[in-house]
C-alpha cells in the first residue's frame, strides 16, 4: 500500500475515532438520546474533509470548492469541540475527586460555548493579515543593498478557499509596502484543481526594480506534471523561478532551491554543493522548509528564508512543530554564521483558522 494513502487511513481513522469521543460527550453532559439521526451527522462530518479533499483535487467546481471550505472549517471547529470534550470529562473527575455535587449541563455549556467563540476568533485571525518587519544586519552587504527592502511572503495556499479575490487583496498589500525586491517562498498554490494561471495573475501587478524570485513548495511538487503546471503559470505572471540555481545581483548572491531535492539532509547537501555558490557578498537562500539549517550554515549562507510550518497555524500544533523543526519553525533563529528566518505563512492549509498565530507578509530592511 502506498505510503500516502497509508497516511490518509491513519488521518481518517483518528478523526473518526475523535468524533465519536465528541458524540459520546454531548450526549452524556447534554443529556441527549444517541438517535441514529445523530449518530449518522456525526459520521457524515466525520468524513466530510476527506471527502471534500478528494473531490475539490478532482474537480474545480464553485459547489465543490465551497463543500471542501465548509468542511475545512468544520475539521478546524471539531478540533475546538474536541478539546472541550476533554475538558468536560476533566471537570467532571475533578469534581467527584472533591467530593462536590457535578452539575454536567452548566459546565457543558459554558465548556462548548467557549470552544464555538474559539472557533470564530480564530476564523477572523487567519483573515487578518499583518505586516511584520526586521532589520538586518548581514556581514559584507554591499552597500547597494544598505537601506533596500525585500518583501518575503510565503504559504498563500491559493485555491478553493484562498481564491482569487484574496490573491488580489495580497499582490495589492505587498505592492503597497514599495518593496525593491519580492520573495515567494513556494506554496503560492493549495495544490488543487483550480486554475494556477487565474490565481497568480494578480501577482503581474507587482514590480520590484530587482525583480519577484518564486521556489516551489510541497504543494506545487505533488507531481512532475503539476509542478509544471505551477511553474508556467508563475512565469506567466512575470515572476522568476529558481530551480537549485544562483544568480548575483548587485554583489549579493540570491539562491533557491526546490522542496523536493532538500527533503533529505544527504540530497540538500549534494544540491548546494552542485550549485557551487561562489563569488563575493552575503548568499540569500529561499528554501521552503526550515529543516537542516546546519546544511545552509556549513555551506556559507548567510540568510535563509523559509516558510512551510505556518507556526503550527492552530495551538497545541505549535509545540509540535517546534520540537520537528528545532526551534526553526517560526521567527528569526540564528546558528553560527546563518541568520534564519522563518515566516507563519500569509494563507492557511485546510482550516481557514488561526489560534497562537498570526498570517504575515514580511518586510526585510537591509543594513
Amino acid at each position: 500500500m502506498p505510503f500516502f494513502a497509508i497516511i490518509i487511513i491513519a488521518f481518517q481513522a483518528l478523526v473518526f475515532l475523535g468524533h465519536w469521543f465528541v458524540y459520546k460527550t454531548v450526549v452524556r453532559f447534554f443529556s441527549l438520546r444517541g438517535s441514529a439521526a445523530l449518530k449518522t451527522v456525526f459520521f457524515l462530518l466525520s468524513v466530510s474533509f476527506i471527502c471534500a479533499s478528494v473531490l475539490v483535487f478532482r474537480y474545480n467546481k464553485a459547489l465543490i470548492n465551497l463543500f471542501y471550505t465548509l468542511a475545512a472549517t468544520w475539521l478546524g471547529i471539531f478540533h475546538f469541540l474536541l478539546w472541550c470534550s476533554f475538558f468536560c470529562w476533566i471537570a467532571l473527575w475533578a469534581h467527584r475527586a472533591l467530593g462536590l455535587n457535578f452539575r454536567p449541563l452548566p459546565w457543558a455549556a459554558a465548556i462548548y460555548s467557549a470552544g464555538l467563540f474559539l472557533s470564530v476568533y480564530s476564523v477572523m485571525n487567519a483573515s487578518i493579515v499583518r505586516t511584520k518587519q526586521i532589520d538586518l544586519a548581514l556581514p559584507g552587504l554591499p552597500a547597494k543593498w544598505r537601506g533596500r527592502t525585500a518583501v518575503w511572503t510565503s504559504d498563500l495556499h491559493l485555491g478553493p478557499v484562498r481564491g482569487p479575490g484574496f490573491a488580489r487583496r495580497m499582490a495589492r498589500k505587498i505592492k503597497s509596502l514599495h518593496p525593491d525586491i519580492l520573495f515567494i517562498g513556494g506554496d503560492l498554490f493549495d495544490g488543487t484543481s483550480g486554475d494556477p494561471v487565474r490565481l497568480a495573475a494578480s501577482f503581474a501587478e507587482i514590480k520590484p526594480p530587482l525583480g519577484a524570485w518564486f521556489i516551489t513548495g510541497n504543494h506545487e511538487e505533488f507531481s512532475a506534471r503539476a509542478k509544471r503546471r505551477y511553474i508556467h503559470a508563475v512565469r506567466e505572471a512575470g515572476i522568476h523561478v529558481l530551480e537549485n540555481e544562483w544568480l548575483e545581483i548587485d554583489g549579493l548572491q540570491l539562491a533557491g532551491v526546490d522542496y523536493m531535492d532538500t527533503f533529505t539532509a544527504a540530497k540538500y547537501r549534494t544540491v548546494l554543493e552542485k550549485m557551487n555558490l561562489g563569488g563575493c557578498g552575503p548568499v540569500i537562500l529561499l528554501k521552503h522548509s526550515p529543516m537542516y539549517p546546519e546544511v545552509a550554515m556549513k555551506d556559507g549562507v548567510s540568510l535563509q528564508l523559509s516558510g512551510h510550518t505556518h507556526g503550527g497555524q492552530i495551538f497545541p500544533a505549535s509545540l509540535v512543530t517546534h520540537l520537528v523543526y528545532s526551534g526553526f519553525d517560526n521567527g528569526l533563529r540564528r546558528l553560527g554564521g546563518l541568520t534564519a528566518y522563518t515566516s507563519a505563512g500569509t494563507g492557511t492549509w485546510g482550516p481557514p483558522m488561526r489560534f497562537g498565530t498570526v498570517p504575515e507578509i514580511v518586510v526585510i530592511r537591509f543594513r
